[in-house]
């Protein structure tokens, strides 16, 4: 049985890094709001400490949303789910798939000569990130050649 080779892209070792670093980050900064002396002229109020805890938790949010990277191939085309920006693709824009000048993540090389990094691709994933740009170009190829389910 061979592989779905429309399912999701997702990144391997940052979603797991995010993942951690949010969890650790939200429990240092209710641990420091908790342990934080609160005597004296300088001492932290209830509302020093809330502001810290919810400054933690933007932060967790922040990074969790780097756990969040995905591109969700279909027959019509591409969507590339980045930290900030989404970018919904047909295929016929999407003239290549690459690693170009030693970029952290795979870009897209597109018909208006714009370029879209595709972040669930990542360098750092090693041998896996290699084969998901190799799928991933194969996707475009079969799309440029007008695949039967196009």
């Amino acid at each position: 049985m061979s592989e779905d080779p429309y399912r999701p892209f997702r990144p391997r070792r940052g979603a797991i890094v995010a993942r951690i670093t949010a969890v650790v980050t939200v429990a240092s900064f209710v641990t420091l709001a908790v342990v934080i002396p609160g005597e004296g002229p300088f001492g932290w109020g209830p509302v020093d400490r809330v502001l810290l805890v919810l400054f933690g938790l933007a932060g967790a949010a922040f990074v969790w949303r780097y756990s969040q990277l995905r591109a969700i191939p279909s027959p019509t085309g591409l969507k590339v789910v980045n930290l900030v920006r989404t970018h919904d693709l047909e295929w016929a824009q999407i003239l290549g798939v690459a690693f170009s000048g030693g970029a952290p993540w795979a870009v897209l090389e597109l018909t208006d000569t714009e370029e879209v990094a595709v972040m669930a691709i990542q360098r750092a994933d090693g041998e896996y990130g290699r084969a998901e740009a190799a799928r991933l170009a194969a996707l475009v190829e079969h799309h440029a050649r007008g695949g039967p389910d196009r």
